[in-house]
């Protein structure tokens, strides 16, 4: 599988007080350890902070080559020049979006069942987030963790769409859901809460690339088996 701009580590930069490390640092963090985006999640702080926030983790994902997107806000997403916005589901939705907004910025949208895909889908988000697939205490989504064997349903379920998996995903866990078909992961917790946050990123960044070459491998030991399955038939 080839990568896109949405594959790999999404680091979403959380404003919660309890955090070890405030947003910037969460970014700074998430740009030294290897991390392919970046999200500003401000859900509890006024828009003045949340711009002097995104103003300082603009500049650090522009210096390292990091994608910087914004959550909810597509207004602070555009005044930023990030390069995308993050849309909930009671957020305003992506045909909504004024054109001159919606030409520069990519759009996400997070998911938690098929039906919420399938209408994404129809939206032309870029990319579509999935979870929780694992039970978490640092987003609350009123939905039950979904497991592996439906994340790999919404993936073939998603039309060639990257789907971001999202919810308890830590170092372990990361490499089962890049091997299950994930084109990213996004975390909150693992960087946020860890006392070395630019270490525990990169080895989340690790556990990515293993996942996906687990993922590679099974994908060629199936072609050898096609292949051998029609020699043996001629």
């Amino acid at each position: 599988m080839s990568e896109g701009p949405h594959h790999g580590l999404h680091v979403l930069a959380d404003d919660d007080p309890g955090w070890r490390h405030d947003p910037v640092s969460q970014a700074m963090a998430a740009c030294e350890g290897g991390a392919s985006v970046v999200q500003l999640r401000a859900k509890r702080s006024p828009d003045r902070q949340a711009l002097e926030w995104g103003r300082e983790i603009r500049r650090a994902t522009a210096a390292a080559g990091v994608r910087f997107i914004v959550n909810d806000r597509f207004d602070l997403a555009f005044a930023l020049e990030a390069d995308g916005v993050h849309l909930g589901q009671d957020d305003l939705p992506p045909t909504a979006l004024p054109r001159a907004f919606r030409e520069r910025l990519c759009v996400g949208c997070s998911t938690h069942d098929r039906d919420q895909v399938d209408h994404a889908i129809t939206e032309a988000v870029d990319y579509v987030a999935y979870g929780p697939v694992f039970d978490t205490r640092s987003k609350e989504t009123g939905y039950e963790a979904r497991g592996l064997g439906q994340l790999r349903e919404i993936v073939a379920a998603a039309s060639g769409r990257p789907v971001v998996a999202i919810g308890g995903i830590d170092v372990e866990r990361a490499q089962a859901i890049i091997a299950a078909g994930a084109a990213g992961v996004a975390v909150i917790s693992a960087v946020a809460a860890a006392a070395d946050p630019v270490d525990a990123t990169c080895r989340l960044v690790e556990s990515i690339r293993a996942g996906r070459a687990e993922s590679a491998g099974r994908a060629e030991s199936a072609g050898k088996a096609e292949d051998a399955g029609r020699a043996g038939r001629t």
